[in-house]
């Protein structure tokens, strides 16, 4: 009897944490994958390039904040610094937009939500192929830093 209470609980617990965290459904990005890549490519011209960039080049002057105090769209090619944060934080970004926990609270971006237009895998895709157009060097360094791995 005790065990059937052990295991009751476990479940108990697992679907209550599961449902109070905002971090998406665990997802693979993987810019090896080709296929991932392949559907990826359209959806970031359709959803990102517009600030992005076509060739992920980001806005001009990235670094330097405009009128209204927010900053242009970075790069998300090797000299911006998208590739500095890990994958989970990246897919909550563009999940859930430059918000706390992966912004300071009040910040201002114009980085919108995508929660309403594309679900995890569209997500994953875009990001594979965001990752897949990132050089040796900086692969490297998120391998050697973790920054691939998934959340805990």
């Amino acid at each position: 009897m005790r065990n059937i209470w052990r295991v009751c609980s476990a479940v108990l617990c697992s679907v209550v944490l599961g449902a109070c965290g905002p971090r998406p459904a665990a997802v693979a990005v993987d810019p090896g994958n080709a296929t991932l890549v392949q559907q990826g490519q359209p959806l970031y011209q359709t959803h990102c390039a517009r600030c992005h960039g076509a060739n992920l080049e980001g806005q001009p002057d990235w670094r330097v904040r405009k009128a209204d105090g927010r900053l242009p769209a970075p790069p998300h090619d090797d000299s911006g610094h998208t590739w500095h944060h890990p994958t989970p934080m990246l897919l909550e970004i563009v999940k859930f937009g430059l918000v706390p926990p992966n912004a300071p609270e009040g910040y201002a971006s114009d980085m919108p939500a995508f929660k309403n237009m594309l679900d995890n895998a569209q997500i994953a895709a875009v990001l594979s192929f965001i990752q897949s157009r990132w050089g040796g060097q900086v692969r490297s360094f998120r391998r050697d830093n973790k920054l691939d791995a998934p959340p805990p």
